[in-house]
Order: structure tokens, then sequence, then C-alpha cells
């Protein structure tokens, strides 16, 4: 059960301001919040396997394959600054 106490430490953490009303609201709503949750421990999932994702996820990535590349020299054509094949950009440390 969340306490109103709890409501106004949680928002002088996050730094808001919260009226009364505010606080009896969000007290309620957090209670009410809990309490469901404490009524989905009740469920029996003795035979339900853990899973980490709901969905089944797979590799949505593509293969690898060796294909037509920009020619470097129209890659380049519009560099504001180049050196040799490659594009200049300033020196970050």
């Amino acid at each position: 059960m969340i306490k109103k106490s709890d409501v106004e430490h949680v928002a002088l953490l996050a730094r808001l301001e919260l009226s009364e009303e505010e606080k009896e609201l969000y007290t309620k709503q957090l209670s009410d919040i809990l309490e469901h949750a404490q009524t989905l421990n009740k469920l029996d999932t003795e035979n339900v396997p853990p899973t980490a994702h709901v969905l089944p996820l797979k590799n949505v990535f593509r293969e690898d394959e060796v294909g037509d590349h920009l020619d470097p020299e129209k890659a380049l054509s519009n560099a504001p600054d180049k050196e040799e094949s490659f594009f200049r950009v300033p020196k970050i440390v």
C-alpha cells in the first residue's frame, strides 16, 4: 500500500511540486497499480516457460554480400575537404 508520504518523497526526488489533490490522486492510483500487480502474482505460472520477450525474435539483418560500390571519386566529388581518396575532417581529441 502506497502512503501519501511515499508520493511526497518521490515527488521531492523528481523535483515535482504537487498540490494536495494531486498527492491524493497519485496515492490512490499507485495503490491501485500495486494491488493489480498483487492479483497477477496469484496466477498459476507453474507450466509457463520463462521468456525474455513475448514475441519470437529472429535476426533481422541481411546477409553480407559483395556488390557494386560507389566509385571513390564520385563519393568524394562533393566533399568540402579531401586527401587522396579519403574524406578529410577536423581532428577531434
